[in-house]
């Protein structure tokens, strides 16, 4: 039975892609929870909107507070989803250089590692942008632990 020289060269280029396709999956799982996390902010912003009318002036005041602190939390939780969005491509992209610098022979490596910072700096901007959307979450609702207490 005659051996198949490419075989090799394809398990090799495999191998080689396999730890990036790990970490798109943790970008894309990470994806879906920035996902959840800007739809419950919409969600949120039409509840206020469909209740406006209702709402005397204090509650109004409020409203509008809230409607800005959404406004804020909404354009982070899209930046984080653009970042991550955007290290997934770049990964895409480091996967497809590992596999042709192999089926071409030539040593892509150095370019793989350029992308492969590339794909870290858009991470880090992702969850950097995350954490602070986080952040803002708890600011304008904090529990009032002495009204528990009484």
């Amino acid at each position: 039975m005659p051996t198949n020289e490419s075989v090799p060269l394809i398990q090799h280029a495999i191998q080689l892609a396999i730890a990036p396709v790990f970490l798109l999956s943790g970008i894309a799982a990470l994806l879906g929870v920035m996902a959840g996390r800007l739809g419950r902010i919409v969600d949120r912003a039409q509840e206020l909107d469909r209740r406006w009318a209702a709402l005397d002036e204090t509650e109004r005041a409020a409203g509008r507070a809230e409607l800005g602190n959404l406004e804020h939390r909404r354009q982070l939780a899209t930046w984080s989803i653009n970042f991550c969005t955007g290290a997934a491509l770049l990964l895409c992209i480091v996967i497809v250089t590992l596999f042709v610098g192999q089926f071409l022979g030539t040593d892509l490596k150095w370019l793989a590692g350029a992308q492969f910072v590339g794909v870290m700096m858009a991470l880090i901007g992702g969850i950097s942008t995350f954490v602070r959307e986080v952040n803002l979450t708890g600011q304008p609702g904090r529990i009032d632990k002495a009204k528990f207490h009484q």
